[in-house]
């Protein structure tokens, strides 16, 4: 299967995403600063999960810019990992309001890690479905980079039970530079 359609289908849906996340951000209660900054956690946590979301769609937008055929597995997988990243607009808001609360942190952990232990699935299925695509091969060679977010996952996991339940959500913002700069320095 060409994968154009595809690529569009997983656009539309981020931005569906993205657009829930925007509308569940409360109002200020007047127009001035004191009551702006009372929003500062919703707005943090929206910010958080903007980069979320954009992360995952720059790493399969540079992907599937490079790959030529998939199969039906790649797309399962991709439905999973989008119906996992839906949860995303529910979580924030869960976290936004109960900032101190270690079961929200966990549940927003917990989605941003799912989605990365799929894109490990989807990467071995796009290299099944396209075998002969030298790039593609490539490029997904390493798993170095998803393996990094699931270390700083698990760090945050641990920070977060014992000390401060924020440093999970924390561990989520963090690991998207560490993704990019383990991506772009790794041993090929």
């Amino acid at each position: 299967m060409e994968t154009e359609r595809f690529e569009a289908l997983i656009d539309a849906v981020l931005a569906i995403i993205l657009t829930i996340i925007v509308l569940e951000i409360p109002m200020a209660s007047n127009g001035s600063w004191e009551a702006l900054f009372e929003l500062k956690l919703e707005f943090i946590i929206y910010a958080l999960s903007f980069l979320v979301v954009f992360n995952f769609w720059n790493y399969n937008n540079n992907l599937f810019h490079i790959v030529n055929k998939i199969n039906s597995s790649v797309i399962w997988l991709m439905g999973i990992a989008l119906f996992i990243l839906s949860f995303l607009p529910y979580l924030t808001i869960f976290v936004a309001e109960n900032f101190n609360s270690f079961i929200a942190h966990a549940f927003y952990g917990l989605d941003f890690l799912a989605t990365a232990l799929i894109s490990v699935f989807i990467a071995e299925h796009l290299k099944k479905s396209d075998k002969g695509n030298i790039a593609l091969q490539v490029a997904l060679k390493s798993h170095y980079p998803i393996y990094s977010t699931i270390i700083m996952m698990v760090i945050g996991y641990i920070i977060g039970y014992l000390v401060y339940p924020p440093a999970i959500t924390i561990c989520c913002l963090i690991s998207i530079p560490v993704l990019w700069i383990v991506s772009k320095y790794q041993i090929r």
